[in-house]
């Protein structure tokens, strides 16, 4: 079963559990001060404004009591997934490495954008080949992925990065970033294959009445 964490604020764990269960997973909201169901198979951190997105987005929630239940469940080898403000929860809580800030435009963005899958041999990436664009949507203004230059040299060298923002021939420059990302990163691996965030939501374009089944290849990757 797929717990799919909802917090004060969350907005896209209805959607979450909609495209998760036409995969045919189990999947339920789990409200975060509640623990996690035994039978948890895999965790979704889903998007929305989680308390408002005070101080910044992600924050307050990173320091929910269900985070030490989804740190315990990933030295488990359970996988979780964060999407766009479950993005931003994982990596104020420590579970990858960067930050989520301030769009370039300083405005809230919500648009459709092109990404180019880099690393293909993850379980996240698997149903797609290295170089494969894919269209997903985005909806934020904070996604703007920040990081040092330490710490992006190692998501390079360790091949953790997933995707990256592209036009949509997978040419990766500065005017298919939408919101000024490093490196046009829109999708990591966090320390294991397990764990990864990304900004775009997959979620949003799973269903074919939605006009898109591009990002059903990400959320298949709860089955490992």
């Amino acid at each position: 079963m797929i717990a799919v964490v909802q917090f004060g604020g969350s907005n896209c764990d209805r959607d979450a559990v909609r495209a998760l269960t036409d995969l045919g997973f189990e999947a339920e909201r789990v409200w975060h001060e509640d623990p996690l169901p035994e039978e948890t198979t895999g965790i979704m951190l889903p998007g929305g404004f989680s308390y408002g997105d005070y101080l910044r987005g992600g924050a307050m929630a990173a320091r929910s009591p269900v985070m030490n239940a989804v740190r315990e469940a990933i030295e488990d080898g359970i996988p979780v997934l964060g999407v766009c403000n479950g993005a931003q929860v994982g990596c104020e809580a420590g579970l990858t490495p960067g930050a989520f800030t301030t769009n370039a435009s300083a405005r809230f963005q919500c648009e459709h954008v092109y990404l180019r899958v880099e690393n293909a041999d993850t379980r996240w990436t698997s149903a797609y080949d290295e170089g494969d664009v894919i269209e997903l949507p985005i909806a934020h203004g904070e996604g703007r992925f920040e990081i040092d230059d330490e710490g992006y040299e190692e998501l390079e060298a360790d091949d953790r990065i997933l995707f990256r923002y592209c036009d949509e021939d997978g040419n990766v420059t500065d005017e298919a970033n939408p919101n000024g990302s490093r490196g046009n990163v829109a999708g990591i691996l966090g320390d294991t294959e397990s764990v990864a965030v990304l900004m775009p939501h997959p979620e949003r374009a799973s269903l074919p009445e939605l006009g898109s089944t591009d990002g059903r290849g990400i959320l298949s990757g709860f089955e490992g």
